[in-house]
């Protein structure tokens, strides 16, 4: 089981900082690149930019819980939660495309 884990490349846990502009204010996040990588796969999806993502989930988190506390927490459990959709999505797939696969055989 650690093998999986200690064999990861270390670009995916290591930290960067990025600057970026959420609603006009100037701000810093440090995020390990694999939750970036996530964070710009998701902002592709949504055909945004990954500045324009960002400050979209902020207004949104804004407008439902009136604060947004550690915005940093917030992106990584958005990237745990797509993961895991995506994950279920393919799950679902599998299991519909293995009756048909063996039904060709």
């Amino acid at each position: 089981m650690c093998h999986l884990f200690a064999h990861q490349p270390q670009r995916d846990y290591e930290s960067q900082t990025r600057s970026l502009r959420i609603d006009g204010h100037c701000t810093s996040i440090r995020l390990e690149m694999a939750f970036w990588d996530t964070l710009e796969e998701i902002a592709a999806r949504e055909n945004m930019s990954l500045g324009k993502f960002l400050t979209t989930l902020y207004n949104e988190v804004l407008d439902h819980h009136g604060e947004v506390n550690n915005f940093a927490s917030l992106l990584r459990c958005s990237c745990l939660i797509y993961r895991s959709r995506n994950m279920a999505t393919v799950q679902q797939f599998k299991a519909t495309v293995a009756p048909i696969l063996d039904a060709a055989e």
